[in-house]
């Protein structure tokens, strides 16, 4: 799978958080959930689109590629476990979903596997 860069990956994952909350997604409801500028989207979703990660059809919807699902899933994963780690551990939710955030992007493949493997086998009830 080709590269991407952190904003990308973010890009990537809200997507999918629209998706996930059912609903149609175009470059204007980016805008309002990462309450980002109307001009940033847009190259943002541009370079998704030119990348293979994305698709708009001629309404202007947005949908994620085969490509571009699994790496929204595999960001999205990562953020929901390093975030529910991190509570389990007592940190407040909100600090928690903001380090996690940061984390998802940085930590190798390796590692994140070693940590939910770990937190399988400790019946941590986090997971």
């Amino acid at each position: 799978m080709a590269g991407i860069h952190e904003s990308g990956e973010n890009y990537l994952e809200t997507i999918l958080v629209l998706k996930n909350k059912g609903r149609d997604i175009r470059s204007i409801d980016i805008v309002h959930e990462m309450n980002l500028s109307k001009p940033s989207v847009s190259r943002a979703v541009g370079i998704l689109k030119n990348g293979g990660f994305i698709e708009i059809d001629t309404d202007g919807y947005i949908a994620l590629t085969k490509d571009g699902s699994e790496m929204a899933n595999r960001i999205y994963e990562r953020h929901q476990v390093l975030t529910s780690w991190l509570v389990g551990l007592g940190v407040n939710e909100q600090v928690a979903a903001e380090d996690a955030c940061r984390l998802e992007h940085d930590i190798s493949d390796e590692s994140f596997q070693k940590l939910k493997e770990h937190l399988l086998d400790k019946h941590d009830n986090i997971l």
